[in-house]
């Protein structure tokens, strides 16, 4: 087959889950139910912590964050499915597609990094829960945000960087239901650049995906490393008796009382 060069390229076929008719609507209701329910039910939670004074914490902040991300990238991809099923229709443009690839990767970039964060405020809040206001303050917490979506777009405009400079063949059928990296990637007729760009692939996998799991490793080692130094239960109450079982066997002083 002869390499088309990728400005004459104008669509891709997403061949989606299965090519039987009697099977599509089954598949486009269950779709539209799990779309349905990620959205409203992420829509819920970012309502209920803005509303709620109390769940104005770091947690919640990037638990909010993290519902928004899932929302958009849930939308970026199910919909066109769904409009392509309704359609009957397999056809995305090649602009979509390359649209799709960027979002993608901006928010699963996002995901991976919040994640992270939320791991390391666990962290603080348990193994230096006195410094826990101090360390995890609103400052922080923003930098953290926007520190992570710069990451993610750099990331993602480089890899779809990557994919402008390819050249397509003319079988350009994409065994999914939205458009993947790696995938597009296979339909490449560019071997000569193929190599360069999965290995450039790897390594930004690995530290753009490596670094946020390494994160979230070391938060929970050190939090399972301070729960298992704690002491028992029952030593911390001999140790410490409670001030009102003190007060009760003996005269106490205010002192007592409030410390």
């Amino acid at each position: 087959m002869e390499p088309r060069n990728q400005t004459a390229v104008s669509e891709f076929l997403l061949l989606g889950l299965t090519d039987d008719p009697a099977l599509q609507p089954i598949i486009f209701a269950l779709f539209l139910s799990m779309y349905l329910v990620t959205v409203l039910g992420n829509l819920l939670i970012i309502l209920v912590i803005g509303s709620d004074s109390h769940l104005h914490t770091p947690m919640y902040f990037f638990l909010s964050n993290l519902s928004f991300t899932d929302i958009s990238l849930s939308t970026i991809t199910v919909p066109k499915m769904l409009v392509n099923i309704q359609r009957q229709s397999k056809t995305i443009s090649y602009t979509s597609c390359l649209t799709q690839v960027y979002f993608a990767l901006v928010f699963v970039g996002m995901e991976n990094f919040l994640l992270a964060a939320m791991a390391y405020d666990r962290y603080v809040a348990i193994c230096h829960p006195l410094r826990y206001t101090v360390i995890m303050n609103l400052h922080l917490c923003v930098l953290m945000i926007l520190f992570s979506l710069c990451i993610s777009i750099v990331d993602a405009l480089l890899h779809s960087l990557m994919l402008l400079r390819l050249s397509f063949c003319t079988d350009l059928e994409i065994p999914h239901f939205f458009c993947e990296l790696a995938q597009m990637i296979k339909l490449s007729c560019s071997d000569t650049l193929i190599d360069n760009i999965l290995i450039y692939i790897y390594i930004a996998a690995c530290i753009f995906g490596g670094l946020p799991l390494s994160g979230i490793i070391f938060s929970y080692t050190r939090i399972v490393s301070s729960v298992l130094r704690m002491p028992p239960l029952k030593e911390s109450t001999k140790s410490f008796p409670p001030v009102g079982l003190t007060c009760l066997l003996s005269p106490c002083s205010m002192g007592q009382l409030l410390g």
